[in-house]
């Protein structure tokens, strides 16, 4: 099995942690298709960064919200060979305290956190089965975990990812599969970068400094290789302390 790379797939690679994820993967062997949805030239950059420093990366592009679309993009990669590595990575914030909060900000928030998860996982765990060896990994959030004002339909949405985590783990462990999420706290990236400012990390966050990327891309990498083949359904806070 471990002759060739494995195959990994990391939904929403084009942002700041997605990128991470994929530059680690690369850099540990496995052949990495970074996904974009709208954001496909950032997911080319990355893709080409990884090529140019010896690494096997792709670019493929498909929106997680649109079933049918993806599960054909899908199809496309899986006649290439199974996915062994998935890391759904995609998700948005639409925030708003909830009296005040759209039916559309619900909707799009859950629709790409909860849908994406089925719509991306669902068609590659049975060819992942075949294998009896793979690594599902998804990005969920401390806000699921302890709750954070304005953010009702993100946590909601992070919740029901480690819901599904969990009972996901139970049907696929005797297979060689493990199933796992990873929680970040407040990470340094371009979508955190104006919400949180250093007086309020320095009173949020017990260890008085935001994550790294590159430090939520090191538990994933982690958790996608054969040292971790005895973790499954478990959700792994990295948030410096915050819970």
């Amino acid at each position: 099995m471990n002759a060739a790379p494995l195959r990994a797939l990391v939904t929403g690679g084009s942002g700041g942690i997605g990128a991470a994820i994929c530059r680690r993967l690369a850099a540990a062997g496995n052949f990495v298709h970074v996904h974009a949805n709208r954001s496909m030239p950032s997911a080319e950059a990355t893709a080409a960064q990884i090529v140019a420093a010896g690494g096997q990366a792709i670019a493929v592009q498909f929106d997680v919200t649109d079933a049918a679309a993806t599960r054909a993009e899908l199809q496309k990669i899986l006649e290439q060979g199974p996915i062994q590595v998935l890391v759904n990575n995609a998700g948005i914030h639409d925030d708003a305290v909830f009296p005040g909060m759209s039916a559309q900000q619900w909707q799009r928030v859950i629709d790409v956190s909860v849908n994406g998860f089925y719509n991306v996982t669902q068609p590659l765990t049975l060819p992942m089965i075949r294998t009896r060896w793979g690594r599902i990994i998804s990005i969920s959030s401390v806000s699921a975990l302890m709750g954070n004002r304005g953010q009702v339909n993100y946590a909601a949405a992070k919740g029901a990812l480690n819901a599904a985590t969990k009972a996901l783990s139970l049907e696929v462990a005797s297979r060689g599969i493990t199933v796992n999420a990873v929680a970040p706290g407040i990470i340094a990236t371009g979508m955190s970068s104006g919400a949180f400012d250093a007086a309020a990390i320095n009173d949020i966050v017990p260890m008085k400094r935001a994550g790294s990327p590159e430090e939520v891309a090191s538990l994933v990498a982690f958790l996608a290789s054969a040292e971790a083949g005895y973790i499954t359904g478990q959700i792994i806070s990295i948030s410096g302390g915050m819970i």
